[in-house]
């Protein structure tokens, strides 16, 4: 069971353009690798679904302090010192932004995808897909790394 790069790198795409744009940090895109979906207790993360000509799921995790200071960047430098009802909804649509461009870069390819509205996760989960591989790849900026899992195939 083997991802096809194609189908990843549309998703990196769409997150190191949207992080610059949104939060004006330069993302390094690390080493890819297979990874079982489980996150430590001070984990956030945003999981959206894939249908259409793929299937699957991306995942976007990243530590709780630093889902604040993305939040904060998101609402303009604003202070967030916890993850509340707005800062819970910056970082969904930092998600949905991302995989929204990745639908785009995707559909230029010749790839229609939709995506489920995203649902945030908090602490300790393991998430299992049978259906395909998930793929790791860090994203790491200003001190803030952030996970992207992709589990996506053929539909």
């Amino acid at each position: 069971m083997s991802i096809n790069v194609e189908y990843i790198n549309p998703f990196l795409m769409a997150a190191t353009n949207i992080i610059k744009d949104i939060c004006q940090i330069d993302m390094q895109v690390g080493k890819p690798y297979v990874k079982q979906t489980a996150f430590a207790d001070d984990s956030v993360i945003i999981m959206i679904g894939i249908t259409g000509e793929m299937r699957g799921s991306v995942i976007i995790a990243l530590t709780y302090n630093k889902a604040l200071e993305i939040a904060s960047k998101m609402m303009m430098g604003m202070p967030v010192t916890e993850l509340d009802e707005m800062a819970t909804s910056a970082i969904s649509e930092l998600g949905n932004m991302i995989m929204g461009n990745a639908a785009t870069i995707l559909s230029t390819k010749g790839v229609g995808i939709d995506i489920t509205p995203p649902t945030l996760c908090r602490g300790n989960l393991t998430i299992t897909q049978s259906y395909t591989k998930n793929i790791c790849i860090p994203l790491s900026g200003d001190d803030i790394t952030i996970e992207l899992d992709v589990a996506v195939k053929d539909a």
